[in-house]
């Protein structure tokens, strides 16, 4: 089968297309054939083992997985002795943020990192609604949301924060979206009450406050962020910050939360993948959730693929196809 082969850790550049044998599920795995999968910010600092400490997880010295990818959509063509709730034939989708292998035409995982795709859904959009969404999901609801609560989300049309609005707008939160002129009415159609314009105007002197400032493209910082927080109020970063200051300062603000207004800033760690897939699954199926697609690229083309999205300008996903011979 050909697949993107990833020997060593670096640049985009390290990414070669070859032929691999097919793999072969184990007893608890479904053997999938991809027909999409998806670039992605998960992806992308993997590849480099960036930040270091990823290496715990990818391979010190080299990585561990030949065949880098996340997140995919296709359909089950076997299943191992214990798997029971996929069949042959099932249009699937799914993540896995240690490494699915989703750059190949077949890849093997495990069956609850799994769910069938619903009946209202491509392979394209399938495979571009969970990734952003489970870190997206996973973040938000470490904080006790009520309606009728002021959101700020920087970072609103990437994968994470175009997810983020519309979960927080399922809640039942007003959204505040930055983001720049051309996205202004996407951000409108996932459900922003209001939107702020990075090219015109800095959102941190934004006159609104808010019970929770989210930062999904890690471009701000706490500090920065504070006084748009209310008394109590909430700052989340998807990224570590500089000097790795948002894994740090969610261990000092509590203890000088009465110095800063009761202001915190949380930096929560992602679990539990199979209730992330089956939320969106929901709300895909109710109409209330849709992948963002910024664009659609072969699986020959997976290099650009790649710097495209470590330039830090997409909108929403990067969507990978992945053809299959008929032969």
């Amino acid at each position: 089968m050909r697949a993107v082969i990833w020997t060593k850790y670096g640049a985009p550049d390290v990414l070669k297309l070859g032929e691999v044998e097919k793999p072969t599920p184990e007893e608890n795995e479904v053997l999938i054939k991809v027909h999409a999968t998806t670039v992605n910010r998960t992806d992308c600092a993997t590849i480099r083992a960036k930040p270091f400490f990823m290496r715990l997880v990818t391979g010190l010295l080299k990585p561990k997985k030949e065949i880098p990818g996340t997140e995919f959509a296709g359909e089950v063509e076997a299943g191992g002795k214990s798997v029971s709730s996929l069949k042959t034939g099932d249009r699937v989708c799914g993540f896995d943020d240690e490494g699915s292998g989703a750059h190949a035409q077949f890849m093997t995982i495990q069956e609850d990192n799994v769910i069938t795709i619903p009946d209202n859904t491509s392979y394209t959009q399938a495979a571009a609604s969970f990734e952003g969404a489970h870190y997206a999901y996973n973040f938000i609801n470490k904080v006790a949301l009520e309606k009728g609560q002021h959101i700020l989300v920087n970072g609103a049309t990437g994968a994470i924060g175009s997810a983020a609005v519309q979960l927080l707008k399922h809640f039942g939160v007003n959204v505040t979206a930055v983001c720049a002129t051309k996205n202004i009415e996407l951000v409108k159609s996932l459900g922003a009450n209001r939107v702020i314009d990075y090219t015109k105007v800095d959102f941190t002197k934004d006159a609104q406050k808010y019970d929770l400032v989210f930062d999904t493209v890690g471009k701000s910082s706490f500090f920065k962020c504070r006084h748009l927080l209310l008394p109590g109020g909430v700052y989340i970063s998807s990224d570590l910050g500089y000097m790795a200051q948002n894994i740090f300062l969610p261990l000092i603000t509590p203890i000088i939360k009465p110095m800063l207004d009761n202001k915190t800033t949380i930096f929560p760690m992602p679990t539990d993948i199979r209730k992330s897939l089956l939320l969106i699954k929901k709300l895909i199926e109710d109409g209330q959730f849709k992948a963002v697609i910024d664009r659609e690229l072969p699986l020959e083309q997976i290099v650009e693929a790649y710097r495209y999205v470590e330039k830090g300008h997409k909108t929403g996903n990067v969507v990978i196809t992945v053809e299959h011979s008929n032969k």
